[in-house]
């Protein structure tokens, strides 16, 4: 490998003369292992991909069954806040929290050395999240349509999975600047205090008091739920086009943050 093909200001190694086959086939291998690893984790896979089914369980079904029954509405906003709940937690803590023990260990610049395309550790990450994104997805809706009183089409079923995989995107984004900000001892602190309060000051699993009400469109989880709201024809604020923008937003806003960060300091 040439000096001129060596990117460390990107943080790996990049070979323009790799022919496109290799090349992909390194992108695959690289996402395929790190699904494999983080599902192989136990203390990673079960409660990213047990705790949401189960908890929406215990309280759609087992305590507001009646009135999820009996109630418009209540069943449909429950499956979305749990499963909004479900496709966040793998890419803010995959990132945040994996990224910055990566990178304080080495393993980012043992990466540099290698002869792979400069994304593939990234995207790897994304594809990973997606990945515990679509079992919670198919978890969610198994248990919703059978045991959650949710009634949907075909149409709206497929149109809340696509939702919920490509909305756990913008929260790899966002774990991602969390991890290139933080050192590995206070990720998980730092992750925990942006996914906690998120997940209660987004409207999620209740209505919110007016004061409240006004700042949870500054959170992309509220973004994500009002999707799935449009897609199952519930009433939500703003179009699907503004909620769409708005992640699409975060997703550019803090992955350049990120890269920017990580290029700087490796």
């Amino acid at each position: 490998m040439n000096a001129a093909s060596l990117d460390i200001r990107a943080g790996v190694a990049h070979d323009p003369a790799i022919p496109r086959a290799r090349r992909l086939r390194a992108y695959w291998t690289e996402a395929r292992y790190e699904s494999v690893r983080m599902l192989r984790s136990p203390g990673f896979s079960i409660p990213f991909l047990g705790l949401p089914v189960l908890l929406y369980l215990l309280f759609a079904v087992l305590i507001a069954g009646a009135a999820a029954k009996n109630e418009p509405g209540v069943a449909p906003f429950l499956f979305t806040g749990f499963t909004v709940f479900g496709i966040v937690g793998p890419g803010m803590f995959g990132f945040g929290v994996i990224v910055a023990t990566e990178r304080e260990q080495g393993l980012l610049r043992f990466k540099r050395a290698l002869p792979m395309p400069s994304a593939a550790y990234l995207l790897a990450k994304v594809v990973m999240a997606v990945v515990f994104a679509t079992i919670v997805m198919a978890t969610m809706l198994a248990a919703g349509l059978t045991l959650g009183h949710l009634a949907l089409s075909i149409g709206q079923v497929l149109s809340v999975a696509l939702i919920g995989i490509l909305g756990s995107v913008p929260f790899c984004a966002l774990g991602f600047l969390i991890g290139v900000w933080t050192p590995a001892r206070s990720a998980p602190a730092i992750v925990n205090l942006v996914y906690l309060p998120m997940l209660h000051l987004s409207g999620l699993f209740y209505p919110l008091p007016k004061v409240l009400k006004a700042m949870a469109p500054f959170w992309p989880a509220y973004h994500v739920q009002r999707l799935m709201f449009n897609a199952i024809g519930l009433s939500a604020e703003g179009g699907s086009v503004t909620h769409i923008a708005v992640l699409a937003g975060v997703t550019v806003l803090f992955g350049v943050l990120a890269v920017r960060r990580l290029a700087k300091v490796g």
